[in-house]
């Protein structure tokens, strides 16, 4: 037990031994040093790496998502080429999924390209299957036909056969 302090009343030579030795420590350890301003750099770059972060995503989820809704949508002859636009190329590019309501969506596919059409049947949680065609007259990469076509209804979970133009 350390002579610069006395015993109080009702403690023990151990624990009179511990006050003394954080006493001692108190007084002869020296105080941290922190770098605030290098802390507070790190902060605000890992903030700001963040930000860029989630607002790359937001983009890449709105653009996705503006490519989905337009192959599901794309209903204007304008986006199709003049050839796919006919009464018997309609039916063997057109899907119509049958929903778990009841409801039967229709999804032309005419003219739209792979990645579109990839997009989109798989929105409705259909497996697509590529597989590429020699067609005159047609643009490379888009769609010419696809198996089961309309009137056959698919189902979530149906693999859908998909026929792209060679070029």
């Amino acid at each position: 037990m350390s002579s610069h302090d006395s015993q109080p009343s009702g403690c023990t030579p151990f624990e009179q031994e511990l006050v003394n030795a954080m006493n001692d420590f108190a007084n002869t350890a020296e105080t941290p040093y922190f770098d605030t301003a290098a802390i507070e750099r790190g902060a605000r770059r890992k903030r700001a790496t963040s930000i860029a972060g989630i607002a790359t995503a937001l983009v890449v989820v709105g653009a996705g998502t503006a490519l989905a809704a337009g192959a599901v949508g794309s209903a204007s002859p304008t986006s199709r080429p003049a050839a796919a636009v006919t009464a018997t190329s309609a039916d063997s590019t057109t899907v119509l999924y049958g929903s778990r309501n009841g409801k039967t969506v229709t999804v032309p596919l005419a003219g739209t390209n792979s990645m579109g059409a990839r997009a989109a049947l798989v929105r409705l949680h259909l497996t697509p299957s590529f597989s590429r065609t020699p067609v005159a007259g047609c643009k490379q990469s888009t769609v010419v036909a696809v198996s089961p076509h309309a009137p056959t209804v698919v189902h979530a979970g149906d693999t859908i056969h998909v026929t792209v133009c060679a070029g």
